[in-house]
């Protein structure tokens, strides 16, 4: 339950403009988060949706093992991660790391 005047928890999907996600060598995964308004950028910064602790929840790393960097030049987060399989390794499903944002996508803020 949000307290009152806080806005109510809201999709990721709905609050950015952009949600993508890449290899950053074969055993890291990046996820890039932007957003078109100043607003939108300063509710997710401060966000448990987008914390260090949520995001090792929710793609099954540690948290300490998740690296955050905010970056409110461009109204962006990038998130940094160890894969949980190394890219190309059998049963890694995307070589890529191009489809691995979709869980982020219904993070409330």
């Amino acid at each position: 339950m949000s307290s009152p005047g806080a806005p109510a928890p809201t999709a990721l999907k709905h609050l950015a403009s952009v949600v993508r996600s890449k290899n950053a060598g074969p055993l890291c995964l990046t996820v890039d988060v932007f957003f078109s308004d100043r607003i939108a950028y300063e509710r997710a910064v401060v966000s448990y949706g987008l914390s260090a602790n949520a995001i090792a929840v929710l793609y099954g790393v540690q948290a300490g093992q998740v690296r955050r960097f905010d970056l409110p030049e461009i109204m962006a987060i990038k998130l940094a991660m160890p894969r949980t399989l190394c890219a190309g390794d059998p049963g890694d499903g995307d070589v890529y790391g191009a489809q691995q944002h979709a869980p982020m996508l219904e993070v409330l803020l």
